[in-house]
C-alpha cells in the first residue's frame, strides 16, 4: 500500500514554493519517519513463538500521520483522569471563507486570535443567566481542514455540561440537556471580540469589510459521556488531515485518497496530481510552538488538581452516582507472527540496532 511518506520523498525536492521552516521540516520528518535514516529504536521479543521485532524510531513530528496514531493513544490515556460525570457538549467556531487567505500568510497571528478570542465569547455567553448563569471549562482543537483535505479553520471546543456558580460553591447543570448556549448570540459574541483582536494586531484591513456583516457559522450540540467525547476529538488533536490507510493509489504521479463525505457520511474518493496533494497537505502544517490544543476555565492548567473537587460536588449536586464511564485501555504491542503481546528488550537512541540472531 502507498504511504504519504512515498510521495514525500518522491516529490519533496521538485517543491516549486518558497516553505517555511515548519513545512521543510515535516517533508524531511514523514520521509524519515521509522526507517533507517532516521536511526535508533526499539526491540521486541515474542516469549510463545520466539519471534524478534524491530521497530524503528518515530520522527515525533506532530504533522507525520505515522506518528499521529501513538500520540492520540497516549493523549487519551492521560484524560481519563479529567473526565467529569456529565455530559459534554461540542461546540464549534468556523472562521468566514473570507479570512482562510489570511490564516495562511498569516498562521500565527491569526490562529493566535482565534482561539482566546472564541474562548472568550463561550466563557462569557455561559455566564449569562439566560444561559447557564455559571463558570465553565473548556478543551479546544484547531482544526485547519475539511474532510476533503481543503483549508477550513475552525475550533472544536469540549465543554462538560454545566459549570461553577460564580462563589464557587455549587455545580450547575444545563436547564435543558440538549443545549449549553444558543449559536446566533455566541457568533456575534464571537466575531466583534475576533475583529478588535485584529485591529490590535493592525491586521483589521486583511479581509473584505462585508465579512464583518456577514452571519458567521457556528454549532453546539449535546455529544455524550467524557470518554466518547475525547475519542472523537483525539482524532483532531494529534493526527493530520490524512492517514496512510486512506491513500488507495499513488503511480509516482497522482494520489488517490479516500474520505467521508460531510452530511451523508458516505465514501468519496478524490485523485489529483501528487505535486497539488503535496500543496494541500502542508497549508495544514502549523508554526513552530503554536499549541493546537489548549484548555480554559476550570479545565485550565492553572486548575488540574480541581478536578476531583469538581467531580465530588457534581456527585453531590445530582445526588446519585453516574454511570462509569468507557475505559481507554492502551493496546500493547503484538507480534506480527502469532498475535501474541510482545516484550521490550531494548531501546536505542541512535545508531544501528544491536545485534541479534532473531532478526
Amino acid at each position: 500500500m502507498p504511504e504519504l511518506a512515498d510521495i514525500f520523498r518522491d516529490w519533496g525536492g521538485r517543491y516549486p514554493r518558497a516553505l517555511s521552516t515548519e513545512q521543510r521540516r515535516a517533508i524531511h520528518d514523514i520521509s524519515a519517519c521509522r526507517t533507517p535514516a532516521i536511526g535508533g529504536g526499539a526491540l521486541y521479543s515474542c516469549p510463545d513463538c520466539g519471534a524478534a521485532h524491530l521497530a524503528w524510531l518515530s520522527c515525533g513530528n506532530r504533522h507525520c500521520p505515522k506518528c499521529g496514531n501513538d500520540k492520540t493513544t497516549r493523549w487519551l490515556a492521560k484524560r481519563q483522569a479529567e473526565i467529569l460525570p456529565v455530559d459534554y457538549y461540542m461546540v464549534t467556531f468556523t472562521l468566514p471563507s473570507e479570512l482562510r487567505g489570511a490564516c495562511l500568510r498569516h498562521p500565527r497571528e491569526i490562529h493566535g486570535a482565534f482561539f482566546p478570542t472564541a474562548a472568550a465569547a463561550l466563557k462569557e455567553l455561559a455566564l449569562d443567566k439566560r444561559f447557564l448563569g455559571a463558570q465553565i471549562g473548556m478543551l479546544g482543537v484547531l482544526q485547519t481542514w475539511r474532510r476533503d483535505g481543503e483549508f477550513h479553520p475552525h475550533i472544536h471546543f469540549l465543554v462538560p455540561g454545566g459549570g461553577l456558580t460564580k462563589d464557587g460553591k455549587y455545580w450547575v447543570f444545563p436547564k435543558n440537556r440538549g443545549f449549553l448556549v444558543a449559536t446566533k448570540p455566541l457568533m456575534k459574541l464571537f466575531k466583534g471580540k475576533f475583529k478588535a483582536r485584529l485591529e490590535e494586531l493592525g491586521l483589521a484591513g486583511i479581509a473584505p469589510p462585508a465579512v464583518w456583516d456577514k452571519n458567521w457559522v457556528g454549532d453546539c450540540k449535546n455529544v455524550g459521556d467524557g470518554m466518547s467525547s475525547f475519542k472523537y476529538l483525539g482524532a483532531y488533536t494529534q493526527r493530520v488531515f490524512i492517514g496512510d490507510k486512506r491513500v488507495e493509489a499513488y503511480d509516482g504521479e497522482n494520489v488517490t485518497f479516500r474520505y467521508n463525505q460531510s452530511g451523508d457520511n458516505k465514501a468519496a474518493r478524490r485523485t489529483m496530481s501528487a505535486l497539488a496533494f503535496m500543496i494541500m497537505f502542508l497549508r495544514h502544517v502549523l508554526p513552530s510552538g503554536f499549541q493546537k490544543t489548549r484548555y480554559y476555565g476550570l479545565l485550565g492548567s492553572a486548575r488540574k488538581e480541581d478536578v476531583r473537587n469538581l467531580r465530588l460536588m457534581i456527585l453531590t449536586s445530582r445526588g446519585q452516582a453516574p454511570a462509569e464511564p468507557e475505559a481507554f485501555v492502551v493496546p500493547p504491542v503484538r507480534c506480527p507472527r502469532c498475535g501474541a503481546e510482545m516484550r521490550l528488550i531494548d531501546i536505542w537512541p541512535r545508531g544501528p540496532p544491536p545485534r541479534t540472531s532473531g532478526l
